[in-house]
């Protein structure tokens, strides 16, 4: 060898590059490619008034199930939106995800439960419902039935599907079996 030829790489060598460049990768500013775009720039609401949250499930009587979807940049029960959703720490960490409309809660409030592309088969607190163009990847969803949120309109990213009305109906069904809200027919 040379003094200036390369030397020669080692498997401790070509190992160290390989964990610099992994780690290049999963750095937390660099979120993971997803087939949602707007995960990656999604930042909270600056306004605590029109952020979405979590709340208690209300009281049988405390809302009722309506399916009336329009796009019409409002959201309203039987669409699926997208907003900014806090973790269940409630340490102002979150991402935007798609919720399920299902009910009006007041003029610029309505009441939704999350999706998820995570598998949760045999779970009770979640229902699958199938593919729809809420996800460009075309991945099956699950609806948590557990944690309702209460969506503003103003914290509202943008409406990505309607649940075409078969499906809401058994959403409907299981939301009323689990919590007693009456379905508006």
């Amino acid at each position: 060898m040379t003094p200036s030829s390369p030397r020669p790489r080692t498997v401790r060598d070509l190992l160290a590059g390989i964990v610099r460049t992994a780690k290049a990768r999963l750095r937390p500013s660099d979120p993971a490619p997803d087939t949602f775009p707007s995960r990656r720039t999604a930042t909270p609401p600056q306004d605590a008034g029109t952020a979405t949250v979590e709340v208690a499930p209300p009281p049988a009587d405390g809302l009722q199930i309506g399916y009336a979807p329009e796009l019409d940049g409002d959201p309203d029960a039987g669409e699926i939106v997208w907003t900014w959703v806090p973790y269940a720490e409630n340490d102002g960490r979150g991402k935007d995800r798609p919720v399920l409309v299902i009910a009006r809660q007041d003029a610029s409030r309505v009441f939704a439960v999350k999706l998820t592309s995570k598998a949760h088969d045999g779970d009770r607190d979640f229902l699958p419902i199938g593919t729809g163009d809420w996800d460009s990847a075309g991945r099956a969803s699950w609806l948590d039935l557990d944690q309702v949120y209460s969506v503003h309109r103003d914290g509202l990213r943008r409406e990505a599907a309607i649940l075409d009305e078969a499906r809401y109906r058994i959403v409907a069904d299981a939301l009323h079996r689990r919590w007693g809200w009456p379905i508006e027919r």
